[in-house]
């Protein structure tokens, strides 16, 4: 009798991949992330990548890091998670989000709001930042768990 492989990829991996390409979509000349939803049947609901609201050319706003904030792209533009769940083909409520970097303030209440209830990232490394400090305030408080998921296929 054959047997079945073995070494297949975990469904952390397999999504935590597909956040990658996801994120391959992004025109942010400097950081490009990418996030993916999943229910608990390891369907997936939903994917987002970094940029800006639909209807809005790429070349129409500012990509700059530095400088008065309308003038810098983080006053424009719509994160990975965010744009995961906007886009969910389905309820997010139960679901996991994996995502390239962990969630700042502003997906957190995205994510709490829409019933997310684990976060799998693998960058963290805003850590230090308040909007990261503020974020995992919140989704502790709001009892969404979060993992860091280091790959073992590299």
């Amino acid at each position: 009798m054959i047997k079945p492989r073995e070494d297949a990829i975990s469904w952390d991996e397999c999504f935590m991949r597909m956040a990658h390409t996801i994120a391959e979509r992004s025109k942010d000349p400097s950081t490009q992330a990418g996030a993916l939803v999943a229910s608990g049947d390891n369907i997936v609901v939903g994917l987002g990548y970094n940029g800006w609201p639909r209807g809005i050319k790429n070349e129409d706003l500012p990509w700059d890091r530095e400088g008065d904030f309308e003038n810098t792209k983080y006053a424009y533009v719509c994160h990975a998670e965010e744009n995961a769940i906007y886009n969910a083909n389905g309820p997010t409520k139960g679901c996991k989000l994996y995502c390239t970097l962990f969630p700042c303030n502003e997906c957190a209440k995205t994510i709490i709001q829409n019933g997310i209830t684990e976060v799998v990232y693998e960058s963290d490394k805003y850590a230090d930042t308040p909007a990261v400090k503020a974020s995992k305030k919140m989704l502790k408080l709001a009892g969404v768990s979060f993992r860091q998921y280091v790959s073992s296929y590299k």
